[in-house]
């Protein structure tokens, strides 16, 4: 029974490192793209800010100081953010599996 709650919880942290590997990338990009002013009816756009934007506006509400001047930093605090969920979450999800088994 250790061994499948084991691989479980390495399961979990699996996929959850992808996820948020791949929302990096996502926010990534979308600050990018806020440099160049696209489309914003174009649909990769449209998703883009649809993933990114409900994020960008918490940060801004609990840390006003993140836009001043017309720069936002708040994609550079969700990309910390993230670093941080992937190097203590993930780590600590791949730690208690090792104490499972």
């Amino acid at each position: 029974m250790e061994i499948f709650a084991m691989n479980f919880v390495v399961g979990i942290a699996q996929v959850l490192d992808a996820i948020l590997s791949i929302y990096f990338w996502v926010v990534i990009i979308s600050a990018l793209l806020s440099w160049v002013n696209p489309d914003p009816y174009n649909p990769i756009v449209r998703i883009l800010r649809n993933l990114t934007e409900p994020a960008f506006y918490r940060i801004r509400k609990w840390l006003p100081f993140t836009y001043f001047n017309g720069l936002d930093l708040s994609p550079v605090v969700l990309l910390l953010a993230i670093q941080f969920a992937q190097i203590f979450v993930i780590r600590s999800l791949y730690q208690l599996a090792g104490a499972i088994h």
